[in-house]
């Protein structure tokens, strides 16, 4: 699991600190952000391979940065994770392509199942993309 490139992105920086240790924890690494500019900037560095995602932020919100990774990464796999969302929220997520939507509070194990679901998606698309090249 320390292959994954995970991002983890929340303006609730207790919150994520406490959540990237308990990831660590179950061996499972991840960088925080702690709004949508250091997020974006991240992943214009680094292109995670999944990024659990808050929806309200100040500044650049969660649902902004979603959009400009779908259009400009479209290989990183999105969950978001968020207290906060609606139904509106919850049906555009979906439409931009996000992996899953999960409210909080989450249980961690069913985090990580979805973490590395997400992350097997991403390497699926990879191997597909690469039998279409061929």
């Amino acid at each position: 699991m320390n292959d994954i490139r995970l991002l983890l992105v929340d303006d609730e920086e207790e919150f994520v600190e406490a959540l990237a240790e308990r990831l660590n924890l179950r061996n499972l690494a991840g960088h925080t952000a702690f709004n949508g500019s250091q997020a974006l900037e991240f992943v214009e560095e680094n292109e995670p391979h999944v990024m659990v995602l808050d929806l309200r932020m100040p500044g650049i919100d969660g649902m902004e940065v979603l959009r400009t990774v779908r259009r400009k990464y479209p290989l990183i796999q999105v969950i978001v994770h968020t207290a906060h969302g609606n139904d509106l929220d919850e049906a555009e997520a979906w439409q931009l392509g996000i992996y899953d939507y999960l409210r909080k509070p989450v249980e961690i194990d069913l985090l990580i199942d979805r973490i590395r679901g997400a992350y097997s998606r991403r390497n699926e698309i990879l191997k597909s993309e690469s039998r279409a090249d061929r």
